[in-house]
C-alpha cells in the first residue's frame, strides 16, 4: 500500500442533545464523510487522497471541521455540497479560501503553557 500524497480528517464526534458547544456530528458530519468515500472512490482517487473520521477537532462551534494533511488547512462548516470543490482544491495544490476556517477559530485551541526557560531573563 503506498502512502497517500493527501490526508483529510472529518471531525463527526457527537457531543449530547443541548451540549453548547455542539458538535460537528449533529451537524451532518457522518454525511460528509460518507460523502468523501463515494466520491474519492468514484473519482479513482485512492492512493492519492485518503480520509478518516476523526473525534473532536476542538473548534466545534464552527463545524462541521475538516483539516487537509500535510498541507495543515482547516475547514469550517463543510457540507456535502463542498466535498468535490474540496477535491479538486486539494488536488489542484490551491486552498478553498470560501471554507477556510477563520481567524477566531483558532482561541478553540489549547495554547501551551509558558515553560520555566521560556519565562527566565
Amino acid at each position: 500500500m503506498s502512502t497517500p500524497k493527501h490526508h483529510l480528517f472529518i471531525c463527526t464526534n457527537t457531543r449530547p442533545p443541548g451540549n453548547p458547544k455542539g458538535s460537528c456530528g449533529e451537524r451532518g458530519a457522518e454525511g460528509i464523510f460518507d460523502t468523501f468515500k463515494a466520491r474519492i472512490h468514484a473519482r479513482n482517487l485512492h492512493g492519492e487522497v485518503q480520509v478518516n473520521s476523526s473525534s473532536c477537532l476542538k473548534p466545534c462551534q464552527w463545524g462541521p471541521n475538516v483539516v487537509l494533511y500535510p498541507e495543515g488547512t482547516w475547514y469550517s462548516g463543510v457540507s456535502g455540497e463542498d466535498v468535490d470543490a474540496i477535491l479538486d482544491a486539494t488536488l489542484e495544490g490551491r486552498v478553498l479560501e470560501r471554507l477556510r476556517m477563520p481567524p477566531e477559530a483558532e482561541n478553540a485551541f489549547p495554547r501551551a503553557l509558558p515553560t520555566r526557560e521560556s519565562t527566565d531573563t
